[in-house]
């Protein structure tokens, strides 16, 4: 990958036309942020072997559930919100499975089974386990509630 000067000495990566985004540890596609479906497909088409597939079908859910949503990758992961209200949901790629947080997951019914922190819970969905009637659901339940952050 080509390499360019940047402020105090540091070097940044300089993507050429076509090249492919780097894989982080775990397989995670290390996507620039940026606001809207782009940077989210990018991110999805970078996602690793059956877990492209996981994310396009979560993608499709996160359309179909909530019709307003507005999308931005940050923190290397996409995520999803509803304008003036905050995110709702987030994934990102780990090395046997996608993990799936729902921001105030604690309220979601049933609750899903990962986290241990004040609000947020989560699925990791491991290949050929992603249950979209639950997980169409709880997408569905988190839209309805206030977010977390700023959209």
């Amino acid at each position: 990958m080509a390499r360019r000067a940047a402020k105090k000495g540091k070097k940044t990566p300089v993507r050429r036309s076509g090249a492919k985004p780097a894989l982080l540890a775990g397989g995670n596609p290390q996507i620039s942020k940026g606001e809207g479906d782009a940077p989210v497909q990018a991110y999805i088409a970078a996602m690793p072997g059956w877990k492209g597939d996981v994310g396009r079908r979560l993608d499709a859910l996160v359309v179909r559930s909530v019709p307003e949503v507005r999308k931005a990758v940050k923190w290397n992961s996409p995520f999803y919100g509803i304008e003036g209200r905050g995110w709702f949901l987030a994934f990102h790629v780990f090395t046997r499975y996608v993990k799936v947080t729902f921001f105030r997951g604690k309220s979601l019914q049933p609750t899903p089974s990962g986290g241990t922190g004040k609000d947020a819970r989560w699925v990791d969905i491991h290949e050929d386990d992603l249950d979209e009637l639950q997980m169409a659901t709880w997408i569905r339940q988190a839209a309805a509630l206030p977010g977390w952050g700023k959209t």
